[in-house]
């Protein structure tokens, strides 16, 4: 009888540890992340996948030379999420591809600037000035805005995903605006007066946002999001990737690092 109730007892165990060691197992093994040039795959380097590291993730790393690249990967679940673009843009995929991504969670977010090789900061912006500019329409929206509040333009209202150089109204300096795919932006520097320059690609290419003439006056809509499908957004995984930006191992990455300041920061690191 003794014996019986040690082989009893031994079984017990073995089934509470085997059971405790799959409570232990990540949702899902491995997670594809997707990523454009910019600061965001060190953020997550940084501050996020040593969280999910703690929980047993292991993940893979996958960069694309544009959002729409990167979007249709998620979309066909090439990769399970990606870090790289904002609402507004994001909704504006979702109208014109007809698909269904969903932002998860806010990301520390450089804003949109102006920057010059040609002209010394604090100089006027002279008549006839060329300036290179996003060329989709949502990102051109940005830059003109930028133009605008340095009262060089006026511009009508128009739906994000409308906007084109002719929502340009008034123009009295003669601005000449270069729409441009928005990475060629910094190269554009050596052949323009100014270029409008998306805040990733500006730090990819070692532009810094004290050097800009003006930078833009971000709202939410704005601060980028990790992008997942919608039918996956409430799933396991995609919330332990919410809670490691929401740690305080992420905050503690962002905040005592210097080459994060004037970056726009969500509201769980404020």
């Amino acid at each position: 009888m003794t014996r019986f109730w040690l082989l009893l007892s031994s079984l017990a165990l073995s089934i509470f540890i085997a059971g405790n060691a799959l409570a232990q197992q990540p949702a899902k093994a491995e997670l594809k992340v997707g990523f454009v040039p910019g600061p965001y795959i060190d953020e997550f380097k940084a501050g996020v996948e040593p969280e999910l590291k703690k929980k047993g993730y292991t993940v893979r790393y996958f960069e694309f030379s544009t959002g729409l690249e990167a979007n249709n990967a998620v979309f066909k679940g090439d990769i399970d999420a990606n870090v790289m673009q904002h609402t507004v843009f994001l909704n504006s995929y979702n109208e014109r591809q007809k698909t269904d991504l969903v932002g998860i969670v806010h990301v520390p977010t450089p804003p949109m600037g102006l920057y010059s090789k040609k002209h010394a900061l604090d100089t006027p912006i002279k008549a006839g000035s060329t300036v290179a500019v996003p060329n989709d329409p949502v990102n051109l929206q940005r830059a003109l805005w930028v133009l605008r509040d340095l009262g060089l333009v006026e511009i009508r209202d128009s739906k994000p995903v409308d906007v084109t150089e002719l929502d340009v109204i008034k123009n009295p300096g003669g601005i000449k605006i270069v729409p441009l795919e928005s990475a060629q932006a910094p190269r554009a520097l050596d052949d323009v007066d100014f270029a409008a320059i998306q805040g990733n690609f500006a730090i990819y290419s070692g532009l810094k946002l004290t050097n800009a003439f003006a930078l833009e006056k971000m709202t939410t809509p704005y601060v980028n999001v990790v992008a997942v499908k919608r039918d996956n957004a409430d799933s396991p995984w995609a919330q332990d990737i919410v809670l490691a930006y929401k740690s305080p191992t992420f905050k503690n990455a962002i905040l005592s690092d210097r080459f994060y300041d004037g970056f726009t920061l969500p509201d769980y690191l404020q």
